[in-house]
Order: C-alpha cells, then sequence, then structure tokens
C-alpha cells in the first residue's frame, strides 16, 4: 500500500494550484466520463432501438405491400409510400441478395438486422449498409429485391457529435473560470511562502501586507507578528551586548592607562609583567568584541545586491596582506549576484580565510555557482578536522582539545559565527576533505 501510494505522489504536482486544479478537474472529468457513458450507451441506445422499430415496421408494410399487390396497384402504392414516408423506393426485378458473411459492429446497424429480423422474418434475407447521410436497406420479395434508401436521422440521432461539442465546450469554459479563481485564492499563499523564504535568508520584507482569504490572513498575521518578535529579540540582544561590551570596556580602558602611566625599574613593576597585563588586556577586549558580533549576528544591517566574486577576491587579498602571504590561490568569476549583508558575509568569509591561513601554507579560496546555490570554498594544507568532529567545531565557546583547533587563541566563537551568518542567509557551512590534504571549509548560499 505504500508503494503504490508513493508511486502515486510521483505523478502528482507538486505546486498547491496544481493540486488544487486536479480537485476541481478530477470530478468534472469524470462526471463528463458518466454523462457521456449513459448518453452513449443507454440513452443513444434506447433512441436508436425506438427509430429503428419505426423505420423496420415502414420496411415490413413495404414488403406487404409488394408481396400482396401486382400490376399498376404495386406501382401506384409504392409511389404513395415513397411520398408519405419520405423514402427513395426502387424495385430491383429479377435479382438476389448475396449471403452475408460480415459482422455487425456500431449501435445502429445492430438494431437495425435485430428488429428488421423481427417484423419480417428470420426466412427473409435482407442488408443494411449506409450510403453518406441516409441507410440502404434491401429486402429480398418474391420476384427481386426491394431497396429503401431511409435518411439517417430518421434512425438515429442526426447530430450526436454537437452534444459532446457543448459538452466538452461548457466543460472547458467552467475549468478555465474555476482556474482563474483558483490562482487568486492562491497567489496570497505564494506571497506569504515569497516572504518567509526572503526573511530566513535574511533579507528585509518591508511591503508585506495580509490579503486574502481569511485563513490565509491569520497566517500572514502570525508570520508578520513571529517577524516582528524576532526582530525585537534581535535587537534586544545586540544591545544588551553593546552595552555590556561598553561597560566592560570602560574599566578595560582605564587599566590600559594606568598600565601606561606605571612606572618600571627598581621597586615597580618589571617590564615583562606589564606587557604581560597589557596582553591580558588586548584579548579581553578581543573576547569582547567576539561576543558582541555572536550576539549581533544579522542584526542593524540590510541586505543588498552583491558581486560575490568582487567581494571574494577582497577578503581574500586583505587577509592574506595582514598575514603577509602570497600563495593564496583566488578562482572568482563575476556574475554571481546574491542580496546578502555584505559586512555579516564579508566577517563570516574573513574568519575561514584567517582560519586557513593560520594552520596552511597553501590555501585557496574558489567562487562557482551550481544551479541556484552559491558555493564559497576555502582549502588549506594543514592538518584538518576528524570527520567525527567537525560538527562539534561549530559550538559556541568550544576548543578542539586535539587535532587542528581552527579557533585556538580565541573565543571559540570564529566558526559559530561564520555559521550563524551564513544560515541568516538562507544557507549553511560544512567541512570536508580538501584536494589540498588539509581542511575545506564551503560557504553555501541561495541565489
Amino acid at each position: 500500500m505504500s508503494d503504490r501510494s508513493f508511486s502515486l505522489k510521483r505523478f502528482l504536482p507538486r505546486h498547491l494550484f496544481g493540486r488544487s486544479l486536479i480537485i476541481i478537474v478530477a470530478p468534472i472529468v469524470l462526471l463528463q466520463a458518466i454523462v457521456a457513458y449513459v448518453f452513449f450507451e443507454r440513452d443513444l441506445d434506447t433512441t436508436t432501438r425506438r427509430l429503428a422499430r419505426d423505420v423496420s415496421a415502414d420496411i415490413a408494410l413495404l414488403v406487404a405491400l409488394e408481396d400482396n399487390h401486382v400490376g399498376a396497384d404495386r406501382l401506384r402504392l409504392r409511389a404513395l409510400a415513397g411520398r408519405q414516408l419520405d423514402y427513395q423506393i426502387r424495385f430491383l426485378p429479377g435479382e438476389n441478395l448475396p449471403p452475408f458473411h460480415g459482422k455487425l459492429t456500431s449501435t445502429i446497424d445492430v438494431a437495425l438486422d435485430d428488429i428488421l429480423e423481427q417484423r419480417i422474418g428470420k426466412d427473409r434475407d435482407f442488408r443494411t449498409a449506409r450510403m453518406g447521410d441516409a441507410f440502404d436497406i434491401r429486402v429480398d420479395v418474391h420476384d427481386g429485391v426491394l431497396a429503401v434508401l431511409v435518411p439517417r436521422d430518421r434512425v438515429t440521432v442526426s447530430k450526436p457529435d454537437i452534444f459532446i461539442l457543448w459538452m466538452v465546450g461548457s466543460s472547458l469554459l467552467l475549468m478555465g473560470i474555476a482556474a482563474l479563481f483558483l490562482r487568486n485564492q492562491v497567489r496570497p499563499i505564494e506571497r506569504l511562502a515569497r516572504a518567509a523564504d526572503s526573511f530566513g535568508k535574511g533579507r528585509a520584507v518591508p511591503d508585506f501586507k495580509p490579503y486574502g482569504a481569511v485563513e490565509v490572513r491569520r497566517a500572514a498575521q502570525a508570520f508578520i507578528t513571529m517577524r516582528e518578535r524576532i526582530e525585537r529579540h534581535v535587537t534586544q540582544r545586540t544591545e544588551m551586548l553593546a552595552g555590556v561590551s561598553h561597560d566592560l570596556k570602560t574599566p578595560l580602558t582605564r587599566l590600559k592607562l594606568a598600565l601606561a602611566m606605571m612606572p618600571e625599574g627598581e621597586g615597580h613593576a618589571a617590564p615583562n609583567e606589564i606587557a604581560d597585563m597589557r596582553g591580558d588586556i588586548e584579548e579581553m577586549e578581543h573576547m569582547l568584541d567576539e561576543y558582541l558580533a555572536f550576539a549581533r549576528g544579522e542584526g542593524g544591517e540590510d541586505s543588498a545586491l552583491t558581486d560575490l566574486g568582487e567581494m571574494v577576491r577582497d577578503a581574500t587579498a586583505a587577509s592574506a596582506k595582514a598575514r603577509q602571504r602570497e600563495n593564496v590561490a583566488i578562482t572568482a568569476p563575476d556574475g554571481i549576484e546574491v542580496s546578502v549583508k555584505r559586512a555579516a558575509l564579508r566577517r563570516c568569509l574573513t574568519n575561514l580565510i584567517d582560519n586557513a591561513l593560520k594552520h596552511g601554507s597553501q590555501v585557496s579560496v574558489t567562487l562557482a555557482r551550481r544551479g541556484n546555490v552559491a558555493e564559497i570554498a576555502v582549502e588549506d594544507n594543514g592538518p584538518g578536522i576528524p570527520q567525527a568532529r567537525r560538527e562539534e567545531a561549530f559550538r559556541p565557546f568550544h576548543r578542539l582539545d586535539q587535532g587542528r583547533n581552527l579557533q585556538s587563541g580565541g573565543s571559540g566563537l570564529g566558526l559559530a559565527i561564520a555559521r550563524d551568518i551564513a544560515r541568516a542567509h538562507g544557507g549553511d557551512i560544512v567541512l570536508g576533505d580538501s584536494a589540498l590534504g588539509g581542511l575545506k571549509a564551503v560557504i553555501r548560499l541561495p541565489v
């Protein structure tokens, strides 16, 4: 049962509009099939047999006139019957009908054959054939063959195709109207989905407003409320951490000033002790900046259309210059544009490049587009990270105890900040094995 339902799902449309249209179209098609069956197999057959019965009665009367009259009376009665019945009647003297070995298939032919046989008897030979818009009925009489040309509309419904045309035409009109109204009902849901997708990628959706059916409006309003709560939470978190950072930096600044004014020499602090204290203060400032960056996340910056190739080249060149490295291979073509928060994404990329430069002597940065995803790969020939511990490296405030430590000398937030930024843009960062022999970090962003 599950395999059958799975195979059926493969043929169903993936979009709501297509599935809703099937819900409307399927009953109409089923109804039309039932109506067509009832019309052609029941009503049309019944009507055809009734008409064939009347024609058969006329043919039986003509056969009786031919068998029971001779001479002038026979000719006069034949002419009178032709005028009254509106048939074309001919007499073929001396002829006989050949044996029939075929098989009747159509409803009209079968009905005529059955009823004529009942009316004129099984012992008398007769044939029915179609000639354009008429039926040619020939019956053996005692001295020849009586040929009667009966109009088609006397035997069956004249234009059943008109019924089919009206039925199909009206169905197509109704389905077109239904599809038009259905499209208007689905459009608000599609707009809500696009707004949620844009918000998930860190892009602003300021012009989104609820409209459509009551249920869709309710869902849209819930999305707006959720968006406002998330934005308020991010803003409050950023402001709180900014305040904490500011409050902590004030005493650190005073400590730096005190150290700068502290005398050195006998009876005072040794120069190496003062240098150690200054290093501790600088490390505390660096950690505060890291914490603030992690807490800030995506807040405070609007998305803008950015050429990733230009950003990758600039960020790589800046990191290589800061570490005085020239052996960095860059492959970053132009033309890959994505709406991103530039400062945040540059920080994400810089974190990965700095880690690669810190642990590898050879580094390469590659930008490529694969379908609807842009990938920025940063590779090095360093010690790498065991596969079982790669996800562990993304944990905030966590440092790897053995192997390569991507966050050594820091606060343990480098990769956590990078992934947080990537996911805020609707993407992610994954770690793998590099062709250079070390670690490969890939930023994936939806285009």
